[in-house]
């Protein structure tokens, strides 16, 4: 008897109401400040803006190869990540990403420079893989720095 007395208080409340273990068919009104976090990606709301300031600077640290190529674009991230790796698993894994991307990068430059004798089009090839460098490091530093697990495409994942 108790049951359909609850039954029947159910069917007059609006399903929003309903607590979501009992509405199992029907579909539940999502916020909008829901939808944009599921539709833009994914990002955690236990990362701490230490982390993500750190995340960022592992991304950035990248740029150093502006001032030692092949060299500090490698070194730079690989240091930052080494030091802060243990702090937090969001600057492990963003740092393992930020060296895996410039391995990749100085590893397409190297390619590039090869095929400069060979065919004229390396110097477009090398331009472009600088252009790509720039524009993904960037991006992921502002993705790292919203809280949000960027992963580089065109990328060789040499650290797991």
């Amino acid at each position: 008897m108790a049951k359909k007395e609850e039954s029947s208080e159910q069917a007059e409340k609006p399903e929003s109401e309903i607590p979501a273990e009992q509405n199992v068919g029907a579909e539940q009104p999502v916020s909008t400040d829901e939808a944009e976090s599921v539709q833009q990606g994914q990002v955690s709301e236990e990362i701490s803006k230490d982390s993500q300031m750190w995340a960022m600077i592992c991304h950035l640290a990248g740029l150093a190869g502006l001032i030692m190529p092949a060299i500090g674009n490698i070194a730079a991230p690989l240091v930052v990540w080494q030091i802060k790796k243990d702090d937090d698993p969001f600057i492990d894994e963003q740092g393992k990403e930020a060296v895996n991307f410039q391995i990749s990068m100085t590893i397409y430059g190297f390619v590039s420079a090869v095929l400069i004798p060979v065919f004229c089009t390396g110097f477009f090839l090398l331009a472009t893989v600088y252009v790509i460098d720039l524009i993904f490091l960037l991006i992921a530093a502002v993705k790292a720095n919203n809280g949000y697990h960027y992963r580089y495409p065109l990328t060789i994942r040499f650290i797991k």
